[in-house]
């Protein structure tokens, strides 16, 4: 058994969120979806699956497999609520919302978090989308007891709009979303919050930012306002989806080198939480609520 000192407590502060892997009904729809709608990029992959991006140069943000046998994804179990997508500008947000209102796709929300500026919506299955923007964290604010004050009030849209004003939207500038776009953070449905604290905080090491919302908790590394939202609103007490369905089938968490993965590795070794076997060979390990995750470097 792998013997942990006080700073392996806690996952590296250089920690961030990877690819978001997704099983879709139909590959030929979803991955319009994303090119037209959102300004991905795909990138078929020898195994079948294709991997989305944005401008040549930048991270891979999805990567999905075509499955038109597997069981639609019910929104009651745990699973995805929504991955993010984490524009480098404000201007960019403008510019992934006029695409969006060109597209014909309507929003389900658009808010204004203090720490950030966020559009929401679903793709074609239902799989929660959230695209935003961070404010310089030089703006973000604590409570008396230290806790980040993060709120959801609605999204001044024409404010927004106004970063087009310089610099107006180019159909062929802008028809790809920048190539620092990145998976900013993930938000996952669970069925409860003890155990699920353990296995974020406890296990792999993250800091909590923020519990004031009722039903829900947020963790992240090295300060950021939150790399995994997690709550029980839809999904309290309930089951996992079954195997192969449509919807989230893992996301990673990237660490930023091997001594980091190791030390992360030796605390799932130490609460014997499963590692699954992967074609890729990176560790596959589950949250109490069956959500896949993929540690990385």
């Amino acid at each position: 058994m792998a013997t942990l000192t006080q700073t392996d407590q806690k996952i590296a502060p250089a920690t961030a969120i990877g690819a978001v892997h997704l099983t879709v009904p139909s590959l030929e729809h979803s991955r319009a979806f994303y090119e037209r709608l959102l300004g991905l990029s795909a990138t078929e992959q020898p195994d079948g699956s294709v991997l989305m991006g944005g401008a040549a140069g930048g991270p891979p943000l999805l990567s999905l497999y075509g499955d038109s046998s597997a069981p639609p994804r019910n929104p009651r179990e745990t699973g995805l609520f929504h991955f993010a997508v984490l524009v480098p500008t404000r201007r960019d947000l403008a510019v992934a919302l006029v695409r969006l209102v060109q597209g014909g796709w309507r929003l389900s929300g658009a808010s204004d978090h203090l720490v950030s500026e966020a559009l929401y919506l679903s793709d074609p299955d239902g799989n929660g989308i959230e695209i935003y923007q961070d404010r310089d964290r030089s703006t973000w604010r604590r409570d008396s007891a230290g806790q980040l004050q993060m709120a959801s009030v609605p999204l001044d849209i024409d404010d927004l709009l106004g970063e087009l004003e310089a610099a107006p939207f180019d159909d062929d500038a802008d028809a790809l979303m920048p190539a620092r776009t990145r998976i900013g953070h993930m938000h996952l449905q669970v069925s409860e919050l003890v155990q699920t604290e353990a296995f974020y905080a406890g296990v792999l090491g993250f800091d909590v930012m923020v519990r004031t919302y009722p039903g829900a908790l947020f963790v992240a590394a090295g300060g950021y306002h939150h790399h995994i939202g997690l709550n029980t609103w839809n999904s309290r007490v309930a089951d996992a989806p079954a195997p192969g369905s449509a919807g989230l089938r893992a996301y990673e968490v990237r660490l930023p080198d091997a001594p980091a993965l190791d030390a992360v590795l030796a605390r799932v070794d130490r609460a014997d939480v499963a590692i699954e076997p992967t074609t890729g060979g990176a560790p596959l390990i589950r949250d109490p609520s069956g959500n896949g995750v993929l540690l990385t470097v």
